[in-house]
């Protein structure tokens, strides 16, 4: 008799985690066109040089920049490949672009002042690490291919992003927004809010600019006034006020939230064997009551 396991995403869906404050705290981003297979690591085992992995490493560790590689859905295509530099920091979004033909020109990114003209397009990466877990692929690519074929020239397969039970992952450069459990009927509908200057609350995880509390905040401001835009709600002042409590000041709302911990009934991830602990945040107080 097969017994029928539970894949992470499915687990996740049926416990009801929460998608809110859950993007990791990224500002800057390194994107290498690579068009695959990608292992687990996708850098050890890819093709890329060692040498020129080692170099984009260092170059991106000393701007503080998350690598991800990319590649277009389906087949890849003959000609000079792609890399960009993505500032997601609030007010100075920006991507710039480059063609390379030989890997060995990454071995100088320019990174500390970007080369070349800065563009503020969309720029969507839906994660399908299949390698690194079964799900990304599994609601990943098909999340992938219904967005191309909209936009083709906007939309990537990159690299593990984090969070793989909240597949399909998409990522929205270059302001850093995260959306989860995003069917691919809904990708189209995601993109077009956001080049209208709106977050989906729906599928909304968080901005990577901001820390966890801050997008706990900004995830509860949003619900009480309706404001959904893609920069209301900017931190003005964030104060740990205790365990796992924070006083959060936005512009326009003031809360104290804090973090809870609830273990899971099953692992976290596909490759995981044990359950961990899934985080929410909870509303303590509006500060700015009277």
């Amino acid at each position: 008799m097969t017994v029928e396991v539970e894949r992470c995403a499915e687990g996740c869906l049926r416990r009801g985690d929460p998608l809110g404050a859950s993007a990791p705290p990224v500002r800057h981003w390194v994107l290498i066109e690579q068009p695959g297979p990608w292992g687990p690591d996708p850098w050890r085992e890819s093709s890329l040089p060692g040498e020129v992995v080692s170099s984009i490493a260092e170059q991106a560790s000393a701007v503080h920049a998350r690598v991800l590689l990319i590649r277009r859905p389906g087949r890849a295509q003959p000609g000079p490949r792609r890399w960009a530099f993505v500032d997601s920091a609030p007010g100075r979004e920006r991507v710039w672009w480059h063609r390379f033909d030989d890997p060995s020109e990454l071995v100088d990114l320019g990174l500390p002042e970007p080369r070349g003209i800065p563009s503020t397009d969309p720029v969507y990466l839906v994660c399908a690490h299949g390698r690194h877990d079964p799900c990304c692929a599994i609601r990943g690519r098909p999340l992938a291919a219904a967005l191309a074929a909209d936009r083709p020239q906007e939309t990537w397969e990159c690299t593990h992003v984090g969070g793989d039970r909240f597949a399909g992952n998409l990522l929205a450069l270059p302001h850093g927004l995260y959306y989860g459990q995003v069917p691919p009927e809904r990708g189209i509908e995601v993109a077009q809010r956001y080049e209208s200057g709106l977050i989906d609350p729906a599928h909304f995880r968080g901005r990577s600019a901001f820390t966890a509390p801050v997008q706990a905040a900004q995830e509860l401001a949003r619900a009480r006034s309706g404001e959904f835009g893609v920069d209301s709600f900017p931190p003005v002042r964030v104060q740990r006020s205790g365990h796992e409590l924070w006083d959060v000041e936005l512009d326009g709302a003031a809360l104290a939230v804090r973090a809870v911990f609830a273990r899971s009934d099953s692992p976290l991830t596909c490759s995981a064997t044990v359950p961990a602990a899934v985080r929410r945040f909870e509303l303590v107080r509006w500060l700015d009551d009277h």
